[in-house]
């Protein structure tokens, strides 16, 4: 019998888990994870979900955005992550021009799901149909709203995202579309926090904010940015919990302890 005999196999959280967290209030911890050491190691603390982003073409791959990773890319990342956890829900993302049409998305989410161990697939933007179009073949979706990178070149540059009222009003009433067409989650980037508040208020389903203030029902950075370390300028809605601890099992429990707390992020990492 292995280490991991049956007696000791975590069960892997799901969807119902974790929108059971929200309805009780628990705070929902989540990281970025592209390889099984950092697996592993995120999954021993306790995070509760993983996310395998296509950041990881900025952080692992070296480039300037995330339009060049491919679906092969996420489907290799995405199997090393599940390989190695047993508890961390693990959702990924369709990166890319891989969804221009719901046929399409469900052809490579799919990939990821079957090839890449994904339990969630999460594509970017108001995309009513293929999210519908997911759900109908049994497939987790999580939307994201807000700062939208894979746009960087129709939003010419990454900044806040929702602070006039027609555009706030509009994400609202997109969030909950994404809600009523099926989505299980929603992942809401740099946004003002009066506005992640409310929309985390309004849905039933869980909000995890990046740069979205403390009020969403859980939080999610790049793993590299908390660890302080990468090839760019760490995003000022992100921490260095690498601060004052010995090693990096300790800066990720910290992350973890912080989100669960309500402690992190602060007004100075939100918006």
């Amino acid at each position: 019998m292995n280490q991991y005999s049956s007696t000791t196999t975590l069960k892997p959280l799901s969807i119902t888990d974790l929108a059971a967290m929200k309805q009780r209030g628990e705070k929902i911890s989540c990281l970025t994870a592209y390889d099984a050491a950092f697996s592993a190691l995120i999954d021993k603390v306790g995070v509760d979900m993983m996310l395998v982003g296509d950041s990881l073409g900025m952080v692992i791959q070296g480039h300037d955005t995330t339009l060049p990773v491919t679906i092969r890319d996420m489907v290799y990342h995405t199997s090393c992550v599940s390989k190695a956890r047993k508890r961390a829900f693990v959702i990924a993302d369709l990166p890319f021009m891989t969804y221009p049409t719901p046929v399409i998305a469900a052809k490579n989410a799919a990939k990821l799901m079957q090839a890449g161990g994904a339990q969630m697939v999460k594509l970017e933007g108001p995309k009513f149909d293929c999210v519908s179009f997911l759900v109908d073949q049994g497939i987790p979706v999580c939307g994201h709203l807000g700062l939208l990178p894979q746009s960087i070149n129709q939003l010419g540059s990454y900044k806040v995202q929702g602070k006039e009222q027609a555009a706030a009003e509009q994400m609202l009433a997109d969030a909950l579309k994404l809600q009523q067409v099926g989505a299980g989650l929603l992942v809401l980037e740099c946004v003002p926090a009066s506005l992640a508040k409310d929309i985390s208020a309004q849905l039933t389903i869980p909000v995890i904010g990046i740069g979205a203030g403390v009020d969403c029902d859980g939080q999610v950075l790049v793993l590299y940015d908390m660890l302080n370390i990468g090839t760019g300028k760490r995003p000022r809605f992100s921490r260095n919990f690498m601060s004052g601890v010995v090693n990096i099992e300790e800066a990720i429990t910290a992350y973890h302890q912080a989100v669960k707390q309500s402690l992190f992020p602060t007004p100075e990492h939100s918006f």
